[in-house]
């Protein structure tokens, strides 16, 4: 599996931890079926969006240059990640790593007949779209329909649709951010990028291409035009992933409503919102709202409960005591669950299209099937009913009585949250007050001592945000 990451250019949201739980509920269902799963997610750390926040960043006074903001942004990414249970993946290339297979691909596309170095005479080099007869196939459009590539500069293309593989050094951008290549000093464009990594570590043909809705056109056409027109079968099967609407909208920078990772982590429980955003079927729009949030809080409460009522229950003798409490009590399989412990119900809902709602549904049926058997008193039943849940909550990474759950809590929610935030934020309007009257030094002394307590802020246009390191 390959699997776009992040462009590390600002903070995660919640519609970045959706995409990365839709494939890590994937690849754990295919790891309990026994298959050997190589999961690739890259990180995005070169791109227009990086050089232009930190750009904007230092204009407006900060002194962070674009690699030290993608290394901090990514941490970022990784916390929150490790946050909702998302398991590493195999490999997590990124991309300023891989310039050199970056420049062979276009190489050999530019050898094909399939890209030309830009007519201007600069360094850029271009995806040669008419030249490709099948592209447009993955979205199914007509290229005469398609919207003109808005990666680059028009000058020096061929065709307004023609994408960039290379983009040429620009003057107001920093030497840091441009490598050699065979066409002159330049970076590479954002889809050469991942079609590079993706067959470095899994090779000129792979089973799922996978990423948000959002990336179908033009990342994703594009990714697959360059790699088949270089003589790759590339992916087998695409999948991609449904978005998130707040309050029924689409969620935006420039409608103001985007949730950001850090925010959503002290409103809910970790578990509880790995529950949630893994609630919907993985092509669907998830939908936030606070009361939808609650609704999962306390869905997930009533599975707590019944484990607690089961190992209760055999803890006081029944169903043959310590041996079955323990079958009870166990902790997470950790990929072993195997199909005789889970439900046929769960299993054909898994195996049709990852149906993880009607997983959810077995679910919350067998929980309600073992609290009957605890009110009938039988403990047989109670039994089997209380390792079926735990087996299925393995395999959905679920489990509240793993101990990662225990370390991610954190100070999610409540009182201790509220109190450290009121603190930080205080500090940030003061940083803000020192800098409107240019005492830098002041500035930047509050700014290291939230460094040094492990509080990392972003700066940019719209104010200053704050997240644990």
């Amino acid at each position: 599996m390959y699997v776009c990451g992040p462009t590390v250019q600002s903070a995660p949201h919640i519609g970045h931890l959706r995409s990365a739980l839709v494939y890590d509920q994937m690849r754990r269902w295919l790891t309990a079926t026994e298959q050997r799963v190589t999961l690739i997610r890259n990180v995005t750390d070169i791109d227009d969006k990086i050089l232009d926040n930190a750009r904007e960043a230092q204009l407006a006074g900060g002194d962070e240059e674009w690699w030290a903001l993608a290394y901090r942004v990514e941490r970022e990414f990784t916390a929150a990640y490790d946050a909702i249970g998302v398991l590493p993946p195999t490999y997590e290339p990124r991309a300023t790593a891989n310039i050199a297979e970056m420049v062979a691909l276009i190489a050999r596309l530019i050898e094909r007949g399939h890209a030309y170095p830009a007519e201007d005479g600069s360094a850029s080099v271009y995806f040669d779209t008419g030249s490709w007869p099948d592209y447009g196939d993955l979205t199914r459009q007509r290229r005469d329909q398609m919207e003109d590539a808005t990666d680059s500069e028009p000058v020096g293309k061929r065709d307004p649709r023609d994408f960039a593989l290379w983009k040429a050094h620009r003057a107001h951008e920093p030497e840091s951010a441009a490598w050699s290549s065979p066409w002159g000093l330049g970076r590479p464009g954002w889809h050469i990028e991942c079609s590079a990594m993706a067959t470095r570590y899994l090779g000129e043909e792979f089973d799922i291409h996978g990423g948000g809705l959002d990336l179908r056109f033009p990342h994703h056409e594009n990714e697959l035009a360059q790699s088949t027109a270089a003589g790759h079968t590339f992916a087998r099967h695409w999948i991609h992933n449904g978005l998130v609407n707040t309050g029924g909208k689409k969620m935006s920078k420039s409608l103001g409503n985007s949730l950001f990772a850090h925010d959503l982590l002290r409103a809910a429980r970790p578990v509880v919102l790995r529950y949630f955003l893994g609630s919907a079927h993985y092509r669907s729009v998830l939908e936030y709202s606070a009361d939808s949030l609650a609704e999962a809080a306390a869905a997930f409460e009533r599975i707590e409960g019944f484990l607690e009522r089961a190992e209760t229950f055999v803890s006081e003798g029944h169903a043959g005591g310590g041996e079955a409490a323990h079958l009870v009590r166990m902790m997470p399989l950790g990929g072993t669950a195997t199909s005789e412990m889970l439900p046929d119900d769960f299993i054909a809902a898994m195996l049709d299209d990852f149906g993880v709602p009607q997983a959810l549904a077995t679910l919350h049926g067998v929980v309600r099937a073992g609290n009957t058997a605890i009110d009938a008193g039988d403990a047989g039943s109670a039994l089997a009913r209380a390792t079926e849940v735990v087996a299925m909550l393995d395999v959905l990474g679920l489990d509240p009585r793993d101990e990662h759950w225990a370390a991610s809590g954190g100070v999610a929610g409540g009182a201790e949250a509220a109190a450290l935030d009121t603190l930080v934020t205080a500090l940030i309007e003061e940083r803000r007050e020192a800098r409107a009257r240019k005492d830098f030094a002041t500035s930047d002394a509050i700014r290291d001592r939230l460094q040094q307590a492990g509080v990392a802020l972003e700066d940019s246009p719209n104010g200053t945000r704050w997240s644990l390191a």
